[in-house]
Parts: structure tokens; C-alpha cells; sequence
């Protein structure tokens, strides 16, 4: 493991740990591993096996739902230096192929970091660094009050 990937992670494990779930039960489930974070960038992996619809291909909403942590998880790091938290309010997603083995790898991307709200790409590909999926989520800024944990 290098330097930069173990800072990644500290600073990963030191966020989650923040949380009042920690990554949240749904991502313990699906297989959901975070290899790089920060409030630019967030990069995670997930197996398609367990998280497949009928016909064994990788479910959209399993997509979806890792966009959404990817997206989710660096607007929190954003929020963090804001002294606020932060909560979905937007996400869509276009499915471009599918994927019927393996690990998918998704990478989300910071196009806005605002003071209340903040936005990322999130592309999904596959092993082969294929396109499966494109998602945009937008996350509002929040006082941590104005939720009860």
C-alpha cells in the first residue's frame, strides 16, 4: 500500500467513523470498499455478484446506490469544512452497458463545491474500464441540527 493510498485511507476511516452509522448498512451489504476519498474526488469498488436483477446483470440500482455513497461520501468531506452535513436531493443515472462479472470500480468527480450544495459526476466502469454507468448527484448542506440522529 503507498503513502497516499494509507493517507486515503486514515482519512477515509476517520470520516466514516464521524458518521453516526458509518458507511451505513446498505454498503456493508452490497460490498461497497472505498480506495480513495477526499471532497475532489472519491473512488470505490463493488462486486457485481450479490447486487444483480433476474437475468444476472449488474441491477441499476445497485448503481445507483454506489454513485449515490460515492457523491454522498465527498460532499461530506466538503460539508466537514463547512461545519455542516450533507443529504441527497438529486441523482439520476444512464446505464450504457451492462455487467455480468467481477468488480466495478466507480469514480466520483467534484463539479461543484458550493456553501449550500455541492454536485459530482460519478462514472461506473468495469473491469475492463468500460463504461457501465454515468451519474450526477447533487447533495444540499445542511446544519447537523436540523437532523435527528
Amino acid at each position: 500500500m503507498t503513502d497516499a493510498s494509507t493517507a486515503d485511507q486514515t482519512a477515509g476511516e476517520v470520516f466514516f467513523a464521524s458518521l453516526p452509522h458509518g458507511m451505513g448498512g446498505l454498503n456493508d451489504k452490497m460490498g461497497v470498499k472505498i480506495l480513495e476519498i477526499s471532497a475532489d474526488k472519491v473512488v470505490g469498488t463493488m462486486p457485481v455478484e450479490g447486487n444483480t436483477q433476474p437475468y444476472g446483470l449488474l441491477h441499476g440500482g445497485a448503481s445507483v446506490a454506489l454513485a449515490e455513497t460515492l457523491g454522498s461520501t465527498g460532499s461530506g468531506m466538503h460539508a466537514a469544512t463547512l461545519g455542516k452535513i450533507a443529504v441527497g436531493v438529486d441523482i439520476n443515472a444512464t446505464h450504457h452497458r451492462s455487467a455480468t462479472s467481477g468488480i466495478v470500480t466507480g469514480t466520483a468527480t467534484a463539479i461543484h463545491l458550493g456553501r449550500t450544495s455541492a454536485a459530482y459526476e460519478v462514472v461506473i466502469t468495469d473491469e475492463r474500464g468500460k463504461r457501465v454507468c454515468t451519474s450526477r448527484i447533487t447533495c444540499s448542506l445542511i446544519d447537523a441540527e436540523r437532523i435527528s440522529m
